[in-house]
Order: structure tokens, then sequence, then C-alpha cells
């Protein structure tokens, strides 16, 4: 929520306008990162006047504790209710960097690709404070990303499919 709000905003802030419309997808429960991408809109929109994104609430895959039984149940109502949304949104680029929420989208757009319909370049950003193991979204989403990116070299060296590019975050 917060944490992984901040980190993607600011690898969006480094984004040319040319990557509009922005669609942002968050968990429904997540209070924060709604503030805080409007503000980051708000702020883009004074330097491109053709600022255009939009807010989506899908439910959230798995809350922090929950259960791994009881996770598998929620993850696939999440990805049944990423499906409509991402066949509507049939995004080019889909940037992640590691809440669950960013689980079923992958799978709905790997989903659409794999239909026909539309297919998605995906980059997954691990999160900065993953040093040395991955998150579980990044343990699922490293097999599926076209572009898998790492932080700290401990992860470029265990898992080889990564691009270490040092702290960009």
């Amino acid at each position: 929520t917060g944490g992984h709000t901040t980190e993607i905003l600011r690898l969006l802030s480094c984004l040319s306008e040319m990557y509009s419309p922005r669609h942002y997808v968050f968990a429904d429960s997540d209070k924060m990162s709604e503030a805080k991408i409007r503000s980051f809109e708000q702020k883009r929109a004074e330097t491109f006047s053709n600022s255009q994104f939009t807010l989506n609430r899908i439910p959230r895959s798995r809350e922090v504790r929950q259960s791994w039984i009881s996770s598998v149940v929620t993850t696939l109502y999440s990805i049944l209710y990423s499906l409509p949304l991402t066949y509507k949104l049939k995004p080019d680029l889909i940037l992640c960097n590691g809440p669950g929420t960013c689980v079923p989208v992958c799978i709905s757009a790997l989903l659409l690709g794999l239909l026909g319909i539309k297919r998605a370049i995906i980059v997954y950003v691990e999160s900065i404070c993953r040093v040395e193991t991955l998150s579980l979204s990044g343990k699922i989403l490293y097999y599926f990303s076209d572009y898998f990116i790492v932080q700290w070299p401990a992860l470029k060296e265990k898992y080889h499919k990564s691009i270490y590019l040092g702290r960009i975050v």
C-alpha cells in the first residue's frame, strides 16, 4: 500500500508523457494509495497538460498474515475480478513493484495474451527493501514477467533472469 505506492510513483516520475493514459490498480482496502496517486498526478499535470489517468480498485488478493490456503481462494477471486478490467484496459505495459495486487492483474494480462486478445509487456521491479530474498509476488512473477528488475546485486546473483540496474527508486 503506502511503501509500494511511493516506490511506483518514483518510477513513474521518470517516464515521459508518452506513457499515457496511466491506469492505476490497487486493492479496495487500500486507503492511502488513491490520495498519493491523485497528488502525484496533479503535480504531473503542471508539467504535462495532456496527463490522463484512471484509478481502479480490485479485491485484495492476500491480506498481511492471511493463511496460505485462504489466500489461494482470495487470489483466484481477485483474478476473476481483474479479468474484465484488464480486458477493458488492454494495457501495452504493466509496471508493477510487489504488492499482492499486481499478481492477479499480471495473470489476467497473461491470459489475454494466451487467448490472442492483447499481449502486454510485464515489467516487475522488486522493492528496494528486498535485499536477499524475493517477495512472494516476486517469486511468482519472476517466471512470467518480460523484465524482472532487482535493486541489489545479491538478488541478481541468485536470480539469473533478473536485471540489476542499481537503486532505481
